[in-house]
């Protein structure tokens, strides 16, 4: 998420019990363990769903 930051005004990661977790992109629901999805992201997909919300066109951040 780092090579974004410059299009991230905040970022939350909320869990709760038993490992469950939420992720939401303006406010809306994108990612749960606990009611969508109901199994943990895979490595990378958590990132995936983020770029295929802001778009292609989005440029990332360079990395030092």
């Amino acid at each position: 998420m780092s090579s974004y930051q410059h299009v991230i005004e905040n970022l939350n990661l909320i869990t709760g019990n038993k490992g469950a977790f939420e992720v939401r992109v303006n406010d809306d629901l994108v990612f749960s363990k606990k009611t969508m999805q109901k199994r943990h992201a895979e490595p990378g997909e958590i990132l995936q769903i983020f770029r295929e919300i802001v778009g292609p066109d989005v440029p990332t951040y360079p990395q030092n």
